[in-house]
Formats: structure tokens, C-alpha cells, sequence
């Protein structure tokens, strides 16, 4: 059992005039309004710091609570490796199926929970999806996350990854640039996809081993949009292998899974970026999975001879 956690949020315009149970039955669709209206009864959700009803009716800028007791987690992978350290950054290697952060049903069993439990004062600069692996960066003081996170969104951090799509591809390298946004979602209220009015998002793919009926690649993101790879890949109609949500042309499945949910190869395997401190030009890698692996590299590594490049 964790220690439990309180969710915590503020009315806004769209939720004035509901009653809270309708509220939060109508946003948050993972519990039914039946459950919903048990965790009053127990006392767990507060309006305004007092014990709500369920039958108040809100007002915009008021502060809702609800006071998740402890529950069982997940299992999930508990290792990873510490891939280099100083005295402003931390580079982890994630490993798949390990959440980076807390959320759903996801608290302690959680990358960042368990650095902290070395590092109290680290901070995840981004997020990996849970069955993406590789390279996490954390920063661990405020300078230096101001400065990192600075170079994210002036497009300073140079991304690389590696997956296994579906199909074999013809093209050696091509850019994919299509936008992502919301769409709907029959569990979810939505998803992320390609869709026309969503936000600029651009990818670099190189192939960079070609099998029976799949292609091991490369890919470079410029932007850094939720799913950004799985969606472009699919986009260009190579969705991952075993993406249980994505469908050739970027879009959701006609009957998808949730975008946590695993079965497909994605690894952050390289970050390039100007240290905060020092300025000097710093490249990290995170080995890939035996599975993304090419088949030089294999050998190399079966014969001794080193990684290859």
C-alpha cells in the first residue's frame, strides 16, 4: 500500500453551475458517478477545505479535493542505471514498463519516486511514455532546470530514438511533419493524434535496418508533442510494431487501447545539449534493448569488438 494522495484542483469556467458529483463524474471518467457518490459518503472529496456534498453546486475559482486513500500499485520494473551525474544533472536509464511520474494509478512505483528516494531535490525535465525506455534527464537545482528546460523549448535538445516499425521501409530517410492534436477517444474524452488544426510537430526518420516485415529506424524529433513518434511513424504509414493505439495515417484504431498501454519497441537512446553550468556541448546515450539492436551491433557485442556506430 502507498501513502495514498490528494488530487487537487480549481473550477473553471466550464464546470460553474454543476454540482460537484456531476463535475467530477463528468471529468473524471475512470470512476463511475456511483463510485463518485461513495467517495462523498466516506468523506473523501472537500469543497472550499470543508466536506463536500454531492449536490452543491459550484462556482468558478473554487478549489475541489479529492483524498485518495492508500491503495496497492501496479507491479512494475524497479531497476535503472544512473548514466551520468554531476552537480546539476542526473541521466537515468529508464527501463520499459516503469512509469517516469506519478499519475492514474501510479504513485511510488514511479522513476521519480524512487530517484528522490537518493535524490530528494531531483526533477524530471520531460517524461517517457511507461513502455518507453532510455534516457530521462532530471535536474537537481533550480538553475539548472531553468536553463534545460529554456533549451527544450527553444529546440536546443537534440532527441534521438530508436523503434521498430511495422512494414518494411522503402525510403532510407524522409521528414514527417504532420500536426498533432486532440481527437476523441470511446474510454478516454481524448487522445493525441494526427489530425489537420493540431500544433506544427516535425520528426527525422532513418532507417536503419530493414527485416521481413518490419524496419528498425532512427528517429530525430525537433518538437516534443505527447506520442510524437508512435503518431508520425503511423502518419507515414509504418505505425510501431504492436502499437495498440495508432492506425496507418496517425489516427486511433476502431477499437484502440489506452496510450499507456505497452506492446510496441520505443527507446530514447541519445540528448545532445549545452550543460547549464559550463556551457560545453554534451552528448548522452542509453544503450538500446537487445530487440533494437542492429545486427552488426549484435555481433560486435557477441565477439567483444565494442558497440558499433
Amino acid at each position: 500500500m502507498n501513502r495514498g494522495w490528494s488530487y487537487r484542483e480549481q473550477v473553471g469556467p466550464d464546470g460553474a453551475g454543476l454540482t460537484v458529483l456531476g463535475y467530477l463524474a463528468a471529468t473524471r471518467t475512470h470512476s463511475t458517478p456511483a463510485q463518485w457518490a461513495e467517495r462523498f459518503e466516506r468523506g473523501e472529496v472537500e469543497l472550499d477545505s470543508v466536506r463536500a456534498l454531492p449536490d452543491a453546486i459550484l462556482h468558478k475559482g473554487q478549489t475541489i479535493v479529492w483524498h485518495r486513500p492508500p491503495w496497492v500499485e501496479p507491479d512494475v520494473p524497479f531497476d535503472f542505471a544512473i548514466l551520468h551525474e554531476d552537480e546539476s544533472l542526473i541521466a537515468v536509464d529508464k527501463p520499459s514498463g516503469l512509469p517516469t511520474m506519478p499519475a492514474g494509478g501510479f504513485l511510488e512505483h514511479t522513476l521519480m519516486s524512487l530517484l528522490r528516494q537518493r535524490y530528494p531535490e531531483a526533477s524530471p525535465l520531460h517524461r517517457l511514455g511507461r513502455f518507453t525506455s532510455g534516457l530521462v534527464l532530471f535536474a537537481r537545482t533550480h538553475g539548472s532546470a531553468s536553463k534545460l528546460l529554456q533549451a527544450w523549448r527553444d529546440h536546443d535538445v537534440k532527441k534521438t530514438y530508436r523503434a521498430m516499425a511495422s512494414g518494411v521501409i522503402t525510403d532510407d530517410a524522409f521528414p514527417v511533419d504532420a500536426p498533432i492534436g486532440p481527437v476523441a477517444h470511446p474510454e478516454l474524452r481524448t487522445v493525441f493524434a494526427a489530425v489537420a488544426e493540431g500544433k506544427p510537430s516535425h520528426s527525422d526518420v532513418v532507417v536503419l535496418e530493414r527485416h521481413a516485415d518490419a524496419t528498425l529506424v532512427s528517429v530525430d524529433i525537433a518538437t516534443g508533442r505527447p506520442h510524437q513518434i508512435r503518431i508520425h511513424l503511423a502518419f507515414a504509414g509504418h505505425p510501431l510494431a504492436g502499437d495498440p493505439v495508432y492506425a496507418v495515417g496517425g489516427g486511433i484504431k476502431a477499437r484502440p487501447g489506452l496510450p499507456g498501454d505497452g506492446g510496441f519497441l520505443l527507446h530514447s537512446e541519445r540528448l545532445a545539449f549545452a550543460h547549464p553550468l559550463t556551457g560545453a556541448p554534451t552528448v548522452l546515450t542509453a544503450r538500446p534493448p537487445q530487440a533494437l539492436l542492429r545486427s552488426e551491433e549484435l555481433r560486435a557485442e557477441a565477439t567483444g569488438s565494442g558497440p558499433v556506430r
